[in-house]
């Protein structure tokens, strides 16, 4: 190693570089008072920037020098701290001239600052202490071929602590322990030891299992490769494992100790191992949690889904005993809802037909006699279902069927007119369709039928989707009340297309003839009413 000493007033200036000149010199620069490796290369005219420091550089092989009496183990130097220690100038045999300046990097020790001097080229330190390591420059005048030279000399220094004076300290396991672990896995056993520094490694860190305890009776366990990291000048921190691959009830009756040695004396902790139960605290804490956000999800569910359940609820179940004895109390049984949708060609000749011979025509005697449960219904399916359904309700079934074009007095309000039909019938079918969702006046009569539902329990509504792939398809003119769409996704509904196969046709009159009231209430009525018209 080589530097550059710099005179004082080129230390107080960074980065001074100095470049080598002359011509055909390679360039080659270094920066005033840093380390390098010098190499012959080196040599020639160098100029620092910044100042008027200028020098001849010489660097020559020690085979080609005439002072070659020199011996390797002078170029470094081991000292112990608190004790004195000498440092040697190289080659300082090979010349008669003792004089020496010695360097510690760029700083001058002929001026020391501390308890050191120099002895007849050798610098004495009194106490050496950690800080002393480095590279130390010994600088003598000598004289070659006339030249006067400054020969330098580099010598590494290496402070070391003292002997160690106490075994190693195991701080991991912290004393004789037990360590819990679970059957069937793995496990790893962990020592952490600190030894006092040692210049001749004698650190030792082992893992035995003890059979049954017994501490005589011991055996090696496989072992990574020790871990080693120096944390401070005067002691080293060591890390060994060793690792059991699957924990068997065997192994929780044995012993396990980790020993620890240096050329002082000897460490050692035995730790036990214990199988971990599983945590059911967690488990007495994540029930109550769990059941905490369940009830509170049901709640949310709930809260979200309360009309839809209420709607379901009061249409498929809550149809009670108490309701047939409210039916003879109701003007009408069924209050029918629809709009007349822009008939086809076909469908417009049938009902032109229709209008013109009148409903007492022979046609229409013989469509009246047809009874809907049969198979044979489906030749007079072509006709609208609105023009079907009343005949089939109030011709064919008896029942007291209630439209507004027919029995609501005109001239009053449309809405009073509709809540006032519905309170006066125990049950409102729609017949729905893209048309139907698109008028106002329709989609009020159902809304207000859902109400009625939800006020009354006895209350039966029933949607009839007409012309229909699928109800989610239908996008209407203006965006259907929230109530209205919401309870068409669970109320009661049956589906009718005309033209369908007759076993199909027949299913429909089947089911809806289920949902419609019961006509027994009605008979009962009656037959009381005539009972007592006799007896008066």
């Amino acid at each position: 190693m080589f530097i550059m000493p710099c005179s004082e007033s080129v230390t107080r200036h960074m980065n001074v570089v100095c470049s080598r000149t002359g011509e055909g010199a390679e360039a080659t620069s270094f920066v005033c008072g840093s380390e390098f490796p010098a190499e012959a290369k080196h040599s020639g005219k160098y100029t620092c920037s910044g100042s008027k420091l200028f020098f001849h550089l010489q660097v020559v092989k020690r085979s080609e020098f005439s002072l070659g009496c020199f011996q390797p183990e002078e170029n470094s130097v081991e000292l112990r701290v608190n004790v004195g220690g000498n440092i040697s100038c190289p080659g300082l045999n090979c010349s008669s001239n003792t004089h020496v300046i010695w360097y510690k990097g760029n700083t001058n020790l002929s001026k020391p600052k501390r308890a050191s001097c120099q002895r007849s080229g050798w610098l004495y330190l009194c106490q050496v202490s950690e800080y002393d390591t480095g590279v130390y420059y010994c600088d003598r005048q000598i004289s070659e071929q006339g030249v006067i030279w400054t020969f330098r000399r580099a010598v590494n220094v290496t402070a070391l602590p003292d002997k160690a004076s106490y075994p190693p300290r195991i701080i991991n396991p912290n004393g004789n322990i037990t360590e819990k672990v679970e059957l069937g896995r793995s496990h790893t056993l962990m020592c952490k030891v600190y030894f006092p520094f040692e210049k001749e490694f004698s650190r030792e860190v082992l893992w035995y299992m003890n059979y049954d305890g017994n501490m005589e009776n011991m055996i090696l366990l496989p072992m990574e490769e020790p871990q080693q990291e120096r944390v401070k000048f005067t002691e080293y921190k060591v890390i060994r494992r060793a690792i059991i691959k699957q924990v068997t009830p065997q192994h929780l009756n044995h012993r396990y100790t980790c020993t620890a040695g240096n050329t002082v004396g000897n460490s050692s902790v035995t730790i036990r191992l214990k199988e971990k139960i599983k945590v059911r605290l967690l488990s007495l804490v994540g029930y109550p949690v769990a059941s905490l956000l369940l009830v509170a999800g049901i709640g949310i569910f709930l809260h979200v889904k309360w009309l839809e359940i209420q709607l379901i609820y009061r249409s498929h179940f809550q149809h009670g005993k108490h309701g047939k004895h409210d039916a003879d109390e109701k003007e009408f049984d069924v209050f029918l809802s629809y709009t007349w949708s822009p008939p086809s060609a076909e469908v417009e000749g049938v009902l032109t037909l229709y209008s013109q011979r009148g409903p007492d025509s022979d046609e229409e005697a013989c469509l009246s006699s047809i009874d809907p449960l049969n198979t044979e219904e489906d030749k007079s399916t072509q006709r609208p279902l609105e023009v079907l359904l009343p005949q089939v309700l109030e011709d064919r079934w008896g029942y007291r069927l209630c439209l507004l074009e027919r029995d609501v007095v005109p001239g009053g309000a449309y809405t009073s007119d509709v809540v006032l039909a519905i309170q006066r019938s125990q049950m409102l079918i729609c017949l729905l369709s893209a048309d139907y969702l698109s008028d106002s006046n329709a989609v009020f009569v159902l809304e207000s039928g859902v109400q009625a539902l939800l006020q009354n329990s006895t209350f039966k509504l029933l949607l009839i989707w007409t012309s229909r792939a699928s109800a989610s398809l239908i996008q209407p003119d203006s965006p259907l009340p929230t109530l209205v769409q919401r309870a068409l996704k669970v109320l009661p509904s049956l589906d009718w297309t005309s033209g369908k196969p007759a076993r199909a046709t027949s299913k429909f009159w089947r089911s809806l003839r289920k949902a419609m009231p019961d006509q027994r209430v009605k008979l009962v009525s009656l037959m009381q009413n005539q009972t007592h018209f006799i007896l008066t």
